[in-house]
């Protein structure tokens, strides 16, 4: 059997797959990454003499695919946002990145050290590539495209709501700031001799300097595309038929200066789109960039999706023990649940809608990402790392496969609820009006 044919087909059946998948489970209480894992299972089961995919044989490749997904996510999560960036506007946010995200990746490390019993740099690890709310799988329930009204324009006053804001914003930014908290697991494994010089330059580098170059060379790349983008109409045909592709092109040089520079290119990335999406409110050029993104997204998606579904068959979860099962169920159930419910103490935000942020920080992609990076970059000084890689590659590969079906199964209804309960609180009450002569 032509194996090479064979993964032609599988590659034509992805693509169609999703074009056409989003419309026939847009109103239905089952989601795009389910379909696509369920196929990948499917597919790799079947006796067509293809290599079975195992991402830690393939570290280096499950690390390049998953973070070229996450990159182009991020630019398409940031084109989204209408809101106008300021501390107060993204109060939300703040919340979200300072409160619950180092709260989970806390009580994930106590539950991998105290539950599971492993060591405490394999607990940290494990908690930081948990923790991000992620930015791919999330687009059920995120914001929406770019506001265009009937008359071409576009209205900053009209922003999205609460919930959907507060999930996009959340997974655009805190995927780059969970990499301080992979780095610091990497820094404790190579760390010999009882010397906590390590964690100084750890604080200086990975969480200060890392993160200031993020945002800089990100809003400095977010104007110099930005500038290029508008400072030119399309003149050509080909030019036009190419509309959007620059956002594809800022994505991969924004990451790649800012990686070169030392900086997390993950941050970069979503500020540009930041800056791209408010350089001129009144342009419908938007759209064209942010669908541009999307589709390169939802095609790299499919792909790796697919890839998890073989994994999942080819052994991936064998590693599980009960106790690891229960804790990963913990974990999507309970502590992103709970760790949100208390991040969001003290805000204005209804609670039914303080519930649905709470509860629908959907673990994805991302994780695969800093779970394959850590691997990556650890040497043989940290080979407490490397002996925990096909446990943690489990227990991860579940967390995501438990939120890929919980949340896949509960967006849509959960949304249609949502709608049905912001109407309710903003709907005038006719009972209410006095007439008078």
């Amino acid at each position: 059997m032509a194996v090479y044919e064979i993964v032609q087909i599988l590659v034509g059946l992805a693509v169609l797959g999703a074009v056409v998948l989003p419309r026939l489970v847009s109103d239905k209480p089952l989601s795009f990454p389910i379909i696509y894992v369920a196929a990948g299972m499917i597919l790799f089961s079947l006796p067509l003499g293809i290599e079975l995919p195992d991402p830690i044989t393939h570290s280096e490749i499950t690390e390049r695919l998953t973070e070229l997904v996450v990159i182009i996510a991020l630019m398409g999560s940031g084109l989204k946002l209408d809101r106008p960036f300021s501390v107060r506007a993204w109060s939300i946010t703040w919340r979200l990145l300072g409160v619950v995200m180092p709260l989970t990746i806390a009580v994930v490390a106590l539950l991998g050290w105290g539950v599971m019993g492993t060591l405490g740099v394999t607990a940290v690890l494990l908690g930081a590539v948990l923790a991000p709310t992620d930015p791919v799988l999330a687009s059920d329930v995120g914001a929406s495209p770019p506001t265009v009204d009937t008359d071409d324009t576009i209205d900053p006053d009209e922003q999205e709501d609460e919930v959907r804001f507060a999930l996009t914003s959340e997974a655009g930014l805190n995927d780059g700031l969970a990499f301080p908290f992979t780095n610091l697991a990497i820094a404790m494994a190579g760390a010999t001799g009882g010397s906590l010089a390590w964690l100084g330059e750890w604080a200086l580098m990975d969480v200060g300097y890392k993160i200031i170059v993020g945002v800089v060379f990100g809003y400095l790349g977010g104007q110099a595309v930005a500038r290029f983008i508008f400072g030119s109409a399309s003149s050509t045909e080909l030019a036009e038929v190419m509309e959007g592709a620059e956002a594809l092109a800022a994505t991969l040089i924004v990451y790649g200066v800012t990686e070169i520079a030392g900086g997390y290119g993950f941050i970069a990335v979503f500020v540009a789109a930041l800056e791209l999406r408010h350089y001129e409110w009144e342009h419908e050029y938007y759209r064209d960039l942010h669908d541009f993104a999307v589709i390169v997204e939802r095609l790299l998606m499919a792909a790796v999706l697919v890839l998890f579904g073989g994994a999942v068959v080819g052994g991936l979860l064998a590693p599980l023990t009960p106790v690891e099962i229960a804790v990963g169920l913990v974990i999507v159930l309970v502590v992103r649940p709970v760790a949100g419910l208390v991040g969001l103490l003290g805000t204005s935000v209804p609670w039914g809608e303080r519930a649905v942020v709470a509860a629908f920080g959907i673990r994805g992609i991302g994780s695969f990402y800093y779970l394959a990076h850590a691997f990556n970059e650890a040497t043989f000084a940290e080979i407490e790392l490397l002996v925990a890689q096909e446990r943690l590659w489990a227990i991860v590969g579940f967390v995501v496969l438990t939120s890929i079906v919980v949340h896949g199964v509960a967006a849509n209804p959960a949304m249609d609820l949502l709608e049905r309960y912001q109407s309710s609180r903003t709907a005038p009450d006719e009972s209410a009006e006095v007439t008078t002569d």
